[in-house]
């Protein structure tokens, strides 16, 4: 299991969109949102996720199929 913290960037047509309770739903990974915020045209979630890294890999992926663009966090990989 991994924990690595990631930077979500939404386009304004996506704001309103349920897509991290799709990700929830469809993945086997845990979600903690740490912050999210609205800057004009652009929404930033920062996030926390928790799983396999191959479950990580395919949700990033969805993720970024949907519009979405992630950024992992430098200095992500959280020690227990």
């Amino acid at each position: 299991m991994e924990k690595r913290k990631f930077y979500l960037i939404y386009p304004f047509e996506l704001v309103n969109k349920p897509i991290l309770w799709e990700f929830i739903k469809k993945f086997d990974l845990v979600v903690n949102i740490k912050s999210a915020s609205m800057k004009g045209e652009v929404g930033l979630v920062t996030v926390e996720i928790e799983g396999t890294k191959e479950e990580m890999e395919k949700g990033i992926s969805w993720l970024s199929q949907k519009g979405i663009k992630v950024e992992r966090i430098e200095q992500d990989v959280i020690e227990p």
